[in-house]
């Protein structure tokens, strides 16, 4: 690692695109180093991050033996993108729910946004990674 740098981690779950994630990062002229998954969060924080990225994978969170975030990184304050798995174990770390769809999406899908009053809202496009989707928001 350089230390001299602003560094992002990109936490690899197993996805095929943590490469391309770690690429796209550098192409923004920000250093960025891929780590597994299996390595423990103490020395993920060692490593000073300015941001940490937890790349997709192969499983979902109800997979039988899917891997966990390592220990302490959603509690450390360190700016945490999750995209797909990764967006999945942020949820669920955090108190959220995630539900399966029943579908094996992997494109666009309709997504409403309401405010917290329940009044109208804005509608946009997401994906749906995998057949799940985010039922509950974590608490805070």
């Amino acid at each position: 690692m350089h230390p001299e740098f602003d560094t992002v981690l990109v936490v690899d779950f197993g996805a095929q695109y943590a490469q391309l994630i770690a690429r796209r990062v550098r192409e923004c002229q920000v250093y960025s180093e891929i780590v597994p998954s299996s390595m423990p969060g103490a020395q993920i924080l060692a490593r000073k991050p300015k941001a940490i990225i937890l790349s997709g994978g192969p499983a979902s969170v109800y997979a039988t033996g899917a891997p966990p975030v390592p220990g302490g990184l959603l509690e450390s304050g360190v700016p945490i993108l999750g995209i797909c798995y990764g967006f999945q174990l942020m949820v669920s770390g955090l108190g959220g729910a995630v539900t399966r769809t029943g579908t094996g999406e992997y494109g666009a899908t309709q997504l409403e946004l309401l405010p917290r009053d329940g009044a109208g809202g804005e509608r946009g496009a997401a994906t749906s990674p995998g057949g799940t989707l985010l039922a509950g928001l974590p608490p805070r």
